[in-house]
């Protein structure tokens, strides 16, 4: 059963890592997808691999704290496909440091992608979301339009070495919550997914050298193996496990399911 038959989802930071993931299920689930990723050439792999296999995408191209991209994303998602049904706010990473060394810089980069990007794209889409509910409940036609924001368990909780991080995170949620409590009486569900430790470059071992931006990302060995320790199913998640959490909220499943934070974790905390 294809449960995003002839939908259109957006998803930032589908290049790789989760967002790819929930790119290729949807697809298997028939939906149209957008990748949005900062990269061009792992937008074009993950495109390419995508329409090898039959499904329908387009890419788009650039970055998402760039204060004209998301006109661009929506423009160019409306005149390939005509019209939005998800938009999943995916794109970030990290740039850890204690609050006592931490520089404006590091904590600004942090709000800009995790919390001011989403609420740009949002807000740029509510044409396409809100209005189009309102115009559908006008004519007595039901159809559920959903928005899924990632956020992360130093969301929640909070984490040492995250302040940034940690409070864009949080932000996010409190977004999440009051697009819900906007937009849900034009049946636009808009829901967040906490994760705890997924295997993904962010989440690497810091000896592997991996950055973003120039910017050193992953867990020193010792400390990710402690902290796999901590999560009671002794493991970190995978991307595709993470990345059908976001799908269950995307999809017809969850049309009762507004304002909510699912968490990803491994029952790490509850």
């Amino acid at each position: 059963m294809k449960l995003l038959e002839n939908q259109v989802a957006i998803i930032t930071g589908s290049g790789r890592g989760v967002g790819r993931a929930l790119a290729e299920i949807m697809v298997e689930h028939g939906a149209k997808v957008v990748i949005s990723d900062k990269e061009h050439h792992v937008a074009e792999e993950t495109l390419q691999a995508i329409t090898a296999k039959g499904g329908e995408a387009i890419s788009v191209v650039g970055d998402v704290t760039e204060v004209h991209f998301p006109k661009k994303l929506i423009d160019e998602t409306i005149a390939a496909f005509g019209k939005l049904d998800i938009l999943v706010n995916n794109a970030g990473y990290t740039w850890d440091s204690l609050i006592h060394k931490m520089s404006d810089e590091q904590f600004q980069k942090m709000l800009d992608i995790h919390l001011v990007a989403p609420f740009r794209l949002i807000r740029e889409a509510a044409p396409y979301l809100r209005e189009a509910g309102k115009q559908d409940i006008e004519v007595g036609k039901v159809h559920y339009r959903k928005i899924v924001n990632v956020s992360s368990v130093a969301g929640v909780t909070g984490n040492v070495g995250q302040a940034n991080y940690a409070s864009a995170k949080a932000g996010l949620i409190g977004l999440t919550k009051t697009v819900a409590k906007e937009w849900a009486g034009f049946n636009v569900n808009c829901n967040a997914v906490a994760f705890g430790m997924i295997d993904t470059r962010l989440t690497q071992p810091k000896e592997k050298g991996e950055s973003v931006d120039g910017v050193a990302v992953g867990i020193p060995e010792k400390v990710r193996k402690m902290f796999e320790q901590s999560i009671p199913q002794k493991r970190a998640g995978t991307m595709r496990e993470a990345a059908e959490g976001i799908f269950y909220l995307a999809s017809p499943l969850s049309n009762y399911v507004n304002g909510q934070v699912l968490n990803i974790n491994g029952g790490m905390y509850t």
